[in-house]
């Protein structure tokens, strides 16, 4: 681990979640000196916990741009970097007619990027539990493992270069300069991708903006169906989380179905979901509540929600969990955060917990702000 003193580069990023990773890889690829701050010994947020699906297709806005700029930095990164990323699209599970409405509706404005399925084309993708009437098909959507492409992406950047400070805390940023707890950094740019910590730097940036911090309980279970499962999976609470189904006009009876019909299971944000992990088992999830500082204690209640709907989705009786975790994000009302609070001082943020989807496409925009189009 380099020690900070004199250095001095051309960017500075605080921060090794997938933003600081990307802002330093699009550094880099314009023939800057880049140097990276983090205050853990490795990656352990909000980048390493979550489905690692890129789902851009799903996305809207800026998103759906930056989502599929992404496709093509990941794909070319894990060849360079060697890890597994894969276009396994997404399947998406209609198990109510009004689901299979939106999903017509979608693939009609999404075009080749949506596909609709039969219920027994879903079943020849994943064994499901009865009742499923359809589908639909995303296949330019991309899969990794974010437990191994994260460290990885760090490696590689090391390797052409960049240097790398781990357990090195940020105490005091200004223009030109970074104090941290082992010495002084000095760069031409700084970057400050610290995610939902924002408001540990700049809390009246984060007041202005709306940050706050969503909490998700996940879990990684076995699979019951003993089949692999190569595509995320998603169902009709997932069309009502991402922006791209929120274009269409039948998703409001959706909404009203699941919000008459599930009142508990929208109350806590359930996005019914899962990817299967490189062992097998499946990572499934996720619920979601915010605040500006959540209460330590989990309630029971959550995993035991998403278990059991997540049982009933596979067919299951019960599922055998070998992991729990809380993830947490940045959330606010727009979804992306770039802004410069001092001349120098770029802050960047992914606040609709989709930054593994759009980190790359985002972070290429974010510097050309901070250096321009230096190649």
């Amino acid at each position: 681990m380099a020690e900070p003193g004199s250095e001095s580069v051309d960017v500075l990023v605080i921060g090794a979640g997938i933003v600081g990773l990307a802002c330093a890889y699009e550094a880099v690829e314009r023939g800057l000196s880049v140097a990276v701050v983090e205050r853990d010994d490795r990656a352990t947020g909000a980048s390493i916990r979550n489905f690692g699906h890129a789902c851009a297709t799903a996305q809207s806005g800026p998103a759906l741009g930056y989502g599929r700029a992404a496709r093509v930095t990941w794909l070319r990164l894990a060849e360079a970097a060697g890890f597994w990323a894969r276009r396994t699209g997404t399947l998406m599970v209609a198990r109510h007619k009004d689901e299979l409405a939106v999903l017509e509706e979608f693939s009609g404005l999404r075009g080749e990027e949506a596909r609709m399925l039969t219920a027994e084309e879903v079943a020849g993708h994943a064994a499901f539990g009865p009742g499923v009437v359809g589908g639909a098909w995303l296949p330019q959507d991309l899969r990794v493992d974010p437990r191994e492409s994260v460290p990885k992406i760090a490696e590689y950047l090391a390797a052409r270069g960049v240097r790398f400070h781990w357990a090195t805390t940020a105490q005091v940023i200004e223009p030109g300069r970074v104090q941290t707890g082992r010495g002084e950094l000095r760069a031409d740019r700084i970057v400050v991708a610290t995610g939902h910590d924002v408001d540990r730097h700049f809390p009246g940036l984060a007041a202005e903006h709306g940050v706050q911090r969503c909490a998700l309980r996940m879990l990684r279970v076995d699979n019951p169906t003993g089949r692999g499962i190569e595509p995320a999976v998603q169902t009709g609470f997932s069309m009502l989380r991402y922006g791209g189904f929120a274009e269409c006009a039948s998703l409001p009876a959706l909404r009203d179905r699941l919000t008459g019909e599930h009142p508990d299971l929208i109350g806590i944000g359930l996005n019914l979901m899962f990817t299967q992990r490189p062992d097998g088992t499946l990572t499934i999830g996720d619920t979601h509540s915010y605040a500006g500082t959540h209460l330590p204690f989990n309630d029971e209640e959550l995993d035991a929600a998403v278990l059991r709907e997540t049982a009933r989705l596979l067919g299951a009786e019960r599922l055998t969990v070998r992991e729990r975790w809380r993830g947490v994000y940045a959330s606010a009302p727009e979804p992306f955060l770039n802004a410069e609070p001092a001349e120098g001082v770029r802050v960047a943020a992914v606040t609709a917990g989709v930054g593994m989807t759009t980190a790359f496409g985002f972070a290429q925009e974010v510097m050309a702000g901070v250096v321009g189009n230096r190649a």
